[in-house]
């Protein structure tokens, strides 16, 4: 974490802690999201700024983070209110295994907003047709602290390699992997995230014909086998979804959730779920991924509670029972 960012956190998490200041101000509360390049980010940015319009009194500011794993260290530090992670990070979390050995983060769940896709981008002509043709090759596993990083290490297990040793591993987000693959300094990167990626997305536009999609669906087993709770399916980026990738490819799918520490006051939580569902209009202008919001599925595939104000609202809706 860069010092800016740490002392804008840690501002952030002061007004929190203390409320309303004595002049009566806005509280201010902290959206942790991800990369530029990916999907989280200007997803938070636009929910940061219909919570302003939306909920008197709170003033929200979307964060750049390394994503999945540094957002809910945030959360368990109370440097950041609100946050959006990968349903499998969360779970370790959760139980305090994995990148939280150090014990278990206090979180509750707002939603399960959309699924993230995990994208294997490599060269055509590279000799990567599967996950294993990955050994030996210079490969990036996301950006350290990412949900990215925790899938790609996954998966490359589950394909029988040794992520430390059989890859030469680097640690890029989603804009750097593509620009590095670009220029020729990587083989192959992985990015977990929602359709299309706009860093992706660039890249295959600008590369057209001279790259492909590696999938690896046919490892859902014996991911769920080893890591449980079912958190991992078989999902489909169909064809065309990226400029010269005109057929299917089966990936590995894993659910985003948007969390909150517990103790986060009920309104407050039940105010934000609302926006959620209320604006949603507004944050699918922002980024398509928005439209896979749906109040049946939001109460589904969270491996944590929901927080008792999101409860309300769903209660309020006719989706959960009281």
């Amino acid at each position: 974490m860069t010092g800016c960012r740490f002392v804008a956190w840690a501002a952030c998490a002061l007004a929190v802690a203390c409320g309303p200041g004595p002049d009566g101000g806005p509280r201010r509360i902290s959206i942790a999201t991800g990369g530029t390049g990916g999907v989280y980010y200007p997803l938070g940015g636009a929910l940061a700024r219909l919570i302003g319009e939306s909920v008197p009194g709170v003033e929200a500011t979307a964060e750049v983070t390394s994503a999945s794993v540094d957002n809910l260290k945030l959360i368990r530090t109370r440097q950041a209110d609100v946050a959006f992670t990968l349903a499998d990070s969360l779970h370790d979390a959760h139980l305090g295994r994995g990148s939280f050995a150090g014990g278990s983060v206090p979180v509750a769940a707002l939603a399960v907003l959309y699924t993230n896709y995990t994208h294997i981008v490599a060269r055509a002509g590279s000799g990567i047709a599967r996950v294993g043709d990955l050994r030996g090759k210079v490969v990036s596993t996301g950006s350290a602290g990412s949900g990215t990083e925790v899938i790609a290490l996954r998966i490359l297990e589950a394909a029988g390699l040794d992520p430390r040793a059989e890859v030469r591993a680097q640690s890029l987000g989603a804009g750097p992997s593509a620009d590095a693959l670009r220029d020729g300094k990587l083989d192959a990167f992985f990015w977990s995230g929602g359709l299309p990626t706009a860093a992706v997305l660039d890249l295959f536009h600008a590369l057209s014909g001279r790259l492909h999609l590696v999938p690896s669906g046919e490892l859902v087993e014996a991911l769920n086998t080893k890591h449980g709770a079912s958190l991992y399916r078989r999902v489909v980026i169909a064809g065309g979804v990226y400029p010269g990738v005109p057929g299917d490819t089966t990936v590995v799918g894993v659910s985003n959730v948007l969390v909150v520490h517990p103790s986060m006051p009920e309104d407050l939580a039940y105010r934000i779920t609302r926006v959620l569902f209320d604006r949603r209009a507004d944050l699918e202008a922002v980024h398509g991924e928005a439209r896979n919001l749906r109040l049946e599925t939001a109460v589904s595939g969270s491996p944590v509670t929901f927080h008792s104000g999101a409860r309300r609202f769903y209660v309020e809706r006719g989706v959960l029972e009281d």
